[in-house]
């Protein structure tokens, strides 16, 4: 879908490259561009995979994570060398992604002014901690971090006086999905004026963007939102619950389905603490314990039977391994076999989106495995060539292939 742009990643550690990667999962020629030392994440580890010899060098399962559907070139960006490079690349390019900190582009050269100079039609993406201005606009961002300061970890945990961080970096990783819906929205402003724009969001941003119901009981209604652990704020029962062996979740979003659950479990549903959600929010914590004390006379799995019998949403809590095993994981195509150039055949998780006339997931029937590190410096350099010599012939040069010079 994406086959005819050409995308330069500057960007490293995990909110660019993972923006990045979604637009080469849809197609676009993602060309990461790494210093000589390689993206911070390429040492992140353990665990790493392959032997640590010249030929197998070791590589980390943190950047095989974020790195699938792109090309490696290396260039160091303070070097003349490295300058004229990536100038060459900004002059092919569709979109720009980088998240350094705010000025760090500038005083390498590459202001936006002169990078609309070199191609005023360029979409340039830039990512930061917490944003590109204001008092703390300057911010180094990491991920903990900005959950901390985002407030996601104060609404996440066991109870209010035990923070806890999301099990994956999600500021990151919301940054990078809006970082790429940002793009395309450009992009497509592109078609009709011709000339690119500047997309900018941070790792603040992305956290709160995504705070939801919890922000509204701040801003409208006055209520500071804490953490409760495993519950549903404002429904009941919403939540995990234990039973004679393994917890279940369970949500109850509606009265019809309440009424279902209370049947189901042995309730009344018209018990006077109970009757309403409002009721069933207010007195949680006798309103699981009774489910609980219900719970505990059988399985996880016969009560999960049992739930769904009567038309309940309800679930159990899978380890990772469970998730790649479960056979619905697999058939929504989210689980990608890709040809690693020292390791072989490695199996990645696969992209999220599947469109009606592909049996696969995102755009590409074939996947391109994460690069080594500078893998297509050579013909990245060579194709840059053969564009230039067409357009010096005067002829207008199509465009690449995704992964063509790989």
């Amino acid at each position: 879908m994406l086959s005819d742009l050409v995308v330069v990643d500057l960007t490293r550690a995990l909110a660019g490259p993972h923006a990045a990667m979604m637009l080469g999962d849809l197609g676009a020629r993602v060309i990461k561009v790494e210093s000589p030392a390689g993206d911070d994440t390429r040492r992140w580890g353990p665990p790493f995979v392959g032997d640590g010899d010249a030929g197998h060098p070791e590589q980390s399962t943190y950047f095989l994570s974020c790195n699938r559907n792109k090309e490696s070139v290396t260039a160091d960006l303070k070097t003349a060398e490295g300058t004229r490079l990536l100038t060459r690349l900004i002059a092919r390019a569709d979109v720009l992604l980088e998240n350094f900190r705010p000025g760090v582009l500038d005083r390498l050269g590459f202001s936006v002014e002169r990078l609309h100079e070199l191609n005023p039609r360029l979409v340039i993406c830039s990512i930061t901690g917490f944003g590109h201005d204001g008092p703390e606009g300057g911010r180094p961002g990491y991920d903990q971090i900005a959950q901390g300061e985002a407030g996601l970890m104060s609404l996440t945990g066991a109870g209010p006086d035990e923070p806890t961080k999301a099990g994956v970096p999600i500021g990151d990783l919301l940054a990078g999905m809006y970082a790429a819906y940002g793009t395309l929205a450009a992009l497509h402003e592109r078609e009709r004026t011709g000339r690119g724009r500047v997309v900018r969001t941070s790792l603040l941003a992305g956290l709160v963007g995504v705070h939801a119901f919890q922000g509204t009981r701040w801003t409208v209604a006055g209520e500071i939102p804490r953490a409760i652990g495993n519950h549903h704020p404002s429904i009941a029962p919403y939540g995990l619950f234990r039973t004679a062996d393994d917890p279940v979740q369970v949500a109850v979003g509606s009265e019809s389905l309440w009424e279902r659950f209370a049947a189901a479990v042995d309730l009344d549903p018209v018990d006077p603490l109970f009757r309403t959600n409002a009721d069933r929010v207010g007195h949680r914590e006798e309103l699981v314990a009774v489910i609980e004390e219900r719970f505990a006379k059988d399985t996880a799995d016969a009560w999960l039977q049992r739930l769904a019998d009567a038309g309940v949403p309800a679930g159990k809590v899978r380890t990772l391994d469970q998730v790649y095993d479960w056979e619905q994981t697999r058939s929504q195509g989210l689980l990608i076999d890709v040809a690693h150039p020292t390791l072989g055949t490695l199996r990645l998780p696969g992209p999220p989106l599947r469109f009606d006339d592909r049996p696969w997931a995102g755009a590409r029937e074939r996947h391109l495995p994460p690069p080594l590190l500078g893998e297509h410096t050579a013909a990245v350099e060579r194709w840059l060539d053969e564009v230039e010599a067409t357009d010096r012939a005067g002829d207008t040069p199509g465009a690449p292939a995704p992964g063509e010079a790989g």
